[in-house]
Formats: structure tokens, sequence, C-alpha cells
């Protein structure tokens, strides 16, 4: 089951990358190759019957203000623990920085994670674990907020890009067990960029 789950992490982070400059080209091809990945019964999250009539995601429109060069901070001495998920299941994470970062006139903080596991994989030692959550969820968003998939960075900048966030695959079936939202990564703001929710 521990492989299962690692595989479906894996195969779901092929989206949600942030890209280095905004061009909403980049986001369409993110945009169809996760349609695709949901369409194929090898990789799809559905449920048979959602897989039998699938048609697209839907997703908010790509808008340039979701895309923010944040200040990163890393943080220091920090203690692994057990990230709650929507099951029993509790995965070590460790809290890998902070970041901050401007809509709207508005200043914001999130903190950024690693997966224990996940690092000891050499192609995802630099990989980091952004959920967060919005005013959105529970109404145009999934109820459970949404991930961002990034890299550490070489300096103390950090590239976010919420027009490729994506939903958690509890958010299709509860087959899954998904890390649940820190509190502490709640913001007071509509972020109205990425996947919307996927049943009315």
């Amino acid at each position: 089951m521990k492989n299962i789950l690692t595989l479906v992490f894996l195969v779901q982070m092929s989206f949600g990358f942030a890209q280095e400059k905004f061009e909403v080209a980049t986001v369409e091809k993110l945009q169809k190759e996760l349609n695709a990945e949901y369409a194929d019964a090898k990789t799809s999250p559905l449920m048979p019957e959602d897989l039998a009539t699938f048609k697209g995601l839907d997703f908010y429109p790509i808008d340039e203000k979701f895309y923010v060069t944040a200040k990163f901070v890393e943080a220091k001495d920090e203690e692994p623990f057990e990230m709650k998920t929507s099951t029993d299941r509790k995965p070590l994470y460790i809290r890998y920085g902070e970041v901050y970062f401007r809509i709207d006139g508005k200043d914001f903080k999130l903190n950024v994670y690693r997966n224990i596991d996940l690092t000891k994989k050499e192609e995802y030692k630099d990989y980091l674990f952004l959920p967060f959550s919005d005013l959105t969820c529970g109404n145009e968003s999934y109820i459970g907020g949404k991930y961002i998939d990034l890299r550490i960075p070489k300096g103390d900048t950090i590239v976010i890009d919420f027009n490729t966030s994506y939903n958690p695959y509890c958010a299709y079936s509860h087959k899954y067990s998904c890390p649940k939202v820190p509190l502490e990564n709640d913001l007071n703001i509509e972020i109205k960029a990425g996947v919307k929710k996927f049943h009315d």
C-alpha cells in the first residue's frame, strides 16, 4: 500500500511546478497534460463512473496576478513531524522554510515543506511541497485546498505560480490518502487560479 501511495504521489507531481517566466502557453501545456493524465485509466485518480464521462478538468482563467516572485527564508533547526492526512497515515515531513509575497497590495506568508521519504529519491531531493487553502475553498475550489510543487531555490527568492495549483487526489476519490493543508497555510484571499473543484 505504501508503494502505491508513493507512486500516486509521484504521478501527481507531474503537474504544478512553477515556471521561471510567466507564459500563458506554458500553463496551457501543463493543463493539457493534466487532462490527458486524468483521461487515461492507467494514471487517472477518477472513479470509474467519473472517468467514463470525463471531458476535462475545470480551470480558472490563467491570470498573471497569481504568478508571484516570493522572498524565501529557509527554516533553521526544524524537527520532522507527522503530517495529518485524510486517513490515519502520517508521513514524515519537515518545515523547510517560509515564502513571503504580495497579491493585490496585500502581504501573505506560507510555509513550504519537504517529504522525508521523497528526499531519499535522487530526482526529488530538491522537491518542496506547498499546500494551501484560500477563500474559494468550499465554493469554487476543493474544500480541502490545493497543492503546488516547487524546487529548492538557489537564492532567497522563489517563483510561485498559483495557476499551476492542483487538487489532491482525494478531491476525486476517497480511496487516496492526502496530506491536509496545515492551518497556518490558509490564505485570507481568493486565489482564483489553478484547478477548480470537480463536483458541484
